[in-house]
């Protein structure tokens, strides 16, 4: 009788799903209570356009822990249901063995249940009397081995179980905390942005100027843009729908844990254009960046996805000639846009 936790297939995945679930848990645990910064009350319009950029990259890296936790809750809850299912076929299990035994005490031998001394009245002879002891002792053997099997698969079952259901709770506390500093830095990026909405369009641009033309100030530019320059070719098919897909968002807004269609965070607009392809990307950046193969600045092709800061917490399409198609931050919207600063690493994902 196979039990619950038997080292076939579906064993195999489940633990290889409790695995990268507490991968994904202790990279999170890594980076997940830096404590949020200190509430700031701009007095000029130059402070307010500063503390929209700085919280604006705060809101997105707080945004890709949140990714990373929930993708490591889902994890978590599906090791968490395939354990309670393990649990429950191992009681089924303990209940048919001990039908079983029952059964097999009925039909020892005789047909009858059949003890020692019964088994000396009815024997003919002292050799009788010995193969039917010896009979009984097999029995009994082969009940005793059938129940302590069954037994031991519903203890085990159990245990990974309660282990299954504590990962489970912890991802979901860690998966609440993030989403309450994100809520917390999201009202912060609010009114900073309302202070500089505030200012006349002639202080707008002058603050702009002072910041070099920062690209967060050009929102309305950034709805309209037309295509990149020239069509740009990947040279996979995969590539080339991931690319196609991505470009086809462009002026979609940026929606912190967005997945699309009508809204996307940066690591909601990759996964969705790779998906279109056929290939699944955790909505993670830091986790897509353990994806696929390594790639250096100089090798870059259409396709590949280009990852920026350390640890890494923004992610786009990289489309050629030095340019991207990304969802850049909150407030912004899907666009082609220069790499970034910050460049951290690349990996080709369709080859």
């Amino acid at each position: 009788m196979a039990t619950p936790l038997s080292s076939g297939p579906r064993s195999i995945r489940r633990r290889a799903l409790l695995r990268r679930g507490a991968l994904a848990l202790l990279a999170v645990g890594a980076s997940l209570f830096v404590a949020a910064p200190a509430q700031a009350n701009p007095t000029t319009s130059a402070e307010a356009a500063d503390l929209v950029a700085a919280r604006g990259h705060q809101l997105e890296v707080i945004t890709e822990q949140f990714n990373e936790a929930r993708v490591a809750l889902a994890a978590q809850q599906e090791a968490a249901r395939a354990a309670a299912a393990a649990t429950e076929q191992a009681t089924a299990e303990l209940a048919a063995a001990q039908q079983q035994v029952k059964g097999l005490a009925r039909t020892a031998y005789t047909g009858e249940g059949l003890s020692s001394f019964q088994a000396l009245l009815t024997s003919d002879s002292a050799d009788a009397f010995v193969d039917r002891m010896a009979t009984l002792q097999l029995v009994a053997g082969h009940q005793s081995d059938i129940m302590e099997r069954a037994a031991s698969a519903g203890v085990a079952a159990a245990q990974a179980e309660a282990a299954a259901q504590r990962a489970a709770a912890e991802a979901q506390a860690q998966y609440d905390a993030v989403a309450a500093q994100q809520a917390a830095l999201q009202a912060e990026v609010d009114g900073y942005r309302a202070t500089f909405a505030r200012l006349s369009a002639q202080d707008q641009q002058a603050v702009v100027a002072s910041h070099g033309g920062d690209e967060r100030a050009s929102r309305s530019e950034d709805r309209e843009a037309g295509p990149a320059a020239g069509p740009v070719v990947a040279d996979s098919q995969a590539a080339q729908i991931a690319i196609d897909t991505a470009m086809a968002q462009r002026g979609k807004p940026y929606v912190w844990a967005a997945g699309g269609p009508n809204s996307y965070d940066c690591s909601g607009l990759t996964a969705y254009a790779f998906r279109a392809a056929g290939i699944d990307l955790p909505h993670s950046s830091a986790m897509q960046s353990r994806m696929g193969q390594p790639v250096s600045r100089d090798q870059l092709q259409p396709g590949d996805l280009v990852f920026f800061y350390n640890p890494v917490s923004h992610v786009g399409i990289y489309i050629g000639n030095g340019q991207m198609v990304h969802a850049p931050t909150s407030g912004d919207v899907v666009k082609v846009a220069p790499l970034m600063s910050g460049f951290s690493g690349a990996r080709r994902i369709a080859a």
